[in-house]
């Protein structure tokens, strides 16, 4: 979808919210700004913002980096599955949930988003990936080797998962306020 769009109005958004029956989950390569959009379109839609990765640290009382050095990402990516399952059983219809970079890639995380709520796949340029993710050294897939290279390749890795999505918004540099509009566009058409 093309951020170049007039935004809905207040009044709009309110009737959009009312017509969100399911989970709005953000989905996107690390960096995309899945947790910047999603607590801001949380807030347009008068509902509560989850982190997945935040709620996946609080239950295994652990940080990403942690969980990954210790057990490795298979385990990392079991674990995230059950999180997010309970988080969208939890959330009810309303909640916007942001998950990790590679969630939407576990087929059964994918087929548990597609079916039962509203998928958003936030897609970047890596230029505007790369100076996200160097704002945080609490990455562990860009730990080994070159950022570009790994974002370069991840994103190419993941690009048939996350366009199974049916919202597309890119997130480039600018104001994240306008990739929310976007979203909010597309689920206004998805609905």
């Amino acid at each position: 979808m093309d951020n170049r769009i007039e935004p809905l109005s207040t009044r709009e958004i309110e009737a959009l919210a009312r017509r969100i029956d399911r989970p709005v989950v953000l989905v996107g390569m690390m960096g995309v700004g899945k947790t910047s959009v999603g607590k801001r379109l949380a807030a347009a839609l008068g509902c509560p913002f989850v982190d997945a990765d935040e709620a996946i640290e609080t239950a295994a009382r652990m940080t990403i980096a942690e969980i990954f050095a210790q057990f490795g990402e298979a385990q990392f990516r079991d674990g995230e599955r059950r999180v997010i399952a309970r988080l969208i059983e939890e959330g009810g219809q309303h909640v916007v949930i942001a998950t990790g970079g590679g969630a939407f890639c576990n087929a059964a995380t994918r087929a548990l988003i597609l079916d039962r709520a509203i998928a958003v796949w936030l897609d970047s340029d890596i230029e505007t990936l790369l100076e996200r993710t160097a704002r945080k050294g609490n990455r562990p897939l860009l730990k080994q080797g070159d950022p570009r290279e790994t974002l370069t390749r991840l994103r190419e890795e993941r690009r048939d998962d996350y366009a199974q999505a049916p919202i597309h918004v890119m997130s480039n540099d600018g104001p994240h306020t306008k990739s929310v509009d976007t979203v909010l566009k597309g689920i206004a058409q998805w609905l």
